[in-house]
Formats: structure tokens, C-alpha cells, sequence
């Protein structure tokens, strides 16, 4: 397995707990490993999570559950393990 260094949220300057905010997961109360691999590089997190919510957020005909079947679709087909 890879290891990429990374900041965790207790860690975090200005900028980068200002991008960790909003994409805390409510469950965990942390920041999920697929984002906080960013945490080096803060645009790379920024444009991780515009991205993400573009796509999400841009079909406005889908509700959000249905988004997320799509998502769980095409990364199963990808042999996605996250």
C-alpha cells in the first residue's frame, strides 16, 4: 500500500482548515483519507471538491440518492475499491 503524507485537521493552517470545514463527514467528525491526500497541495483539495460538487450538484433533474447510485455504478465498473 502507498503512504502519501498528509495533514490531519488538527494540524491544519488557516487555509487548509478553512477547505477541510465544509468536508467534514458528520459521522466521523474527520476528514475522509480520499480528500485529506490533498492537504499538501490546498488547490488540488479545492479543485477536488468543486469538481466533485459540480458533478453532483449539476443535475438538477436527479435527486442526490440517485446521484449517488450512479456514482456507486460506474465505480464498481471501475473496480473502484472506495
Amino acid at each position: 500500500m502507498a503512504w502519501i503524507e498528509i495533514v490531519d485537521e488538527d494540524q491544519a493552517g488557516p487555509e487548509l482548515r478553512d477547505l477541510y470545514e465544509p468536508i467534514v463527514d458528520a459521522q466521523t467528525g474527520r476528514v475522509d483519507e480520499i480528500l485529506r491526500i490533498h492537504s499538501l497541495h490546498p488547490a488540488g483539495l479545492a479543485a477536488h471538491t468543486a469538481l466533485y460538487q459540480s458533478a453532483m450538484r449539476s443535475t438538477p433533474t436527479l435527486r442526490k440518492t440517485e446521484r449517488e447510485m450512479i456514482a456507486l455504478v460506474v465505480s464498481k465498473i471501475n473496480e473502484c475499491h472506495y
